[in-house]
């Protein structure tokens, strides 16, 4: 009905191979059809995407003629979805015009772009509130992006009826998404202490913490330090599974918003580069570290490093998430958090470190490599970090 009203004539509907006989894509198809709208369905989403999967949306919608979009999925055909509308309603030159720079060129998305449905059906990314497409660059063997506020979607339709079926290791990692997201955009640079853009146009998506995104923030991490574990220990708890994906766009709004820094910096070569490691619980062909497991893996080795920076607001962090703070002192900050992180994350199966998941000291030059160019967030980072800092920090990571 929503596409109806807006007067959509053809929809690209985006999904991935595993989802496509899915009933949350049943129904979106179904009433397609009953409000007698044209659609084509894209079920060729590369779980985790690569600029070669971006291309090969962004091909089908150039050949498609679309003029509205509906994602259902998670992170992956969201992004994808955003991706294909952008690159079939405005054909850049190259495809790294829009590319986060210093990857490519960064330019600004020059107008508005076609509706776009998103359709969650993990707990975690919280894609549908963002204007970010994340995807794997396989010749770097890292991650990048394409950032900017007309990328978000139209509208976000959060069903927990869409998560019924969630394996709990996918919720496991998806919902430490969240949580990463939520921390991080609290603990992010100060909006008032970045250096303002010559125009606003070029005014970049992550603006730095700023009191709105706070306030999403943290009551995702309250949100999440309640309801994690119930959605990964039980699949039918209906009211864990709906406070997540709650949680999840709350999150979005908040990092959407005030962006992220390191730990998700350090996460895309850890993805890229990933060799043998599969991922329990996950149905992949194909070698993976998921999102939310690469993101918090550097987690609390960060959080101990950039504590001195803010610590009342790491130490506000951990109390959000169920440490006694009471007695601690601004320099127990970093401790603090991290040693709740590091709780949670045994208590949801989380590899031990980035040992656990295929890596070596030897790789450190490398995964420093892979994140020097994050400048998206790594610059949001509340403490400068030089590239040994960087690499003691991946030190730091490789067992908790």
């Amino acid at each position: 009905m929503d596409l109806a009203d807006w007067g959509a004539k053809k929809v690209m509907v985006v999904t991935d191979p595993l989802l496509s006989k899915s009933a949350p894509v049943q129904a979106v198809l179904e009433s397609l059809e009953r409000e007698k709208i044209r659609f084509a369905l894209f079920d060729r989403v590369h779980v985790e995407p690569t600029d070669a999967s971006f291309k090969e949306a962004i091909a089908f919608a150039r050949e498609g003629g679309f003029d509205a979009f509906v994602a259902v999925g998670g992170g992956s055909s969201m992004d994808t979805a955003k991706a294909a509308n952008l690159y079939s309603t405005y054909p850049p030159a190259d495809f790294f015009d829009y590319v986060n720079a210093p990857v490519g060129k960064g330019l600004p998305v020059p107008g508005s772009l076609k509706p776009l449905i998103a359709v969650p059906t993990t707990a975690g990314t919280g894609s549908e509130t963002t204007g970010v497409a994340i995807f794997d660059l396989v010749e770097l063997k890292a991650k990048t992006g394409i950032a900017h506020r007309r990328l978000k979607p139209t509208l976000g339709i959060i069903d927990p009826d869409n998560t019924r079926t969630l394996p709990p290791a996918v919720a496991a990692c998806t919902g430490l998404d969240v949580l990463s997201h939520a921390i991080e955009s609290y603990t992010t640079l100060p909006f008032d202490q970045r250096p303002h853009p010559a125009r606003p146009l070029l005014r970049p998506s992550y603006q730095g913490a700023n009191p709105i995104s706070d306030v999403w923030a943290l009551q995702a991490l309250h949100m999440v330090a309640r309801f994690l574990p119930r959605a990964v220990a039980d699949q039918g708890d209906e009211e864990a599974r709906s406070q997540m994906l709650l949680a999840a766009a709350f999150a979005g709004m908040g990092f959407g918003n005030a962006g992220v820094h390191l730990p998700h910096g350090m996460s895309y070569p850890v993805a890229g580069m990933v060799r043998r490691f599969m991922p329990p619980g996950y149905q992949v062909d194909h070698p993976m570290v998921p999102h939310g497991m690469a993101v918090i893996l550097n987690s609390p080795a960060v959080f101990r490093f950039t504590a001195p920076a803010c610590p009342g607001r790491h130490l506000e962090a951990a109390a959000a998430l169920g440490a006694d703070t009471s007695r601690a002192r601004e320099a127990d900050a970093g401790p603090i958090l991290a040693d709740r992180l590091i709780a949670l994350m045994q208590q949801l199966g989380m590899p031990s470190g980035l040992r656990a998941v295929g890596y070596g000291s030897e790789d450190i030059p490398a995964l420093v490599q892979g994140t020097l160019p994050q400048h998206r967030v790594t610059k949001l980072s509340p403490r400068p970090f030089s590239e040994a800092e960087l690499a003691g920090l991946f030190a730091d990571a490789m067992v908790y």
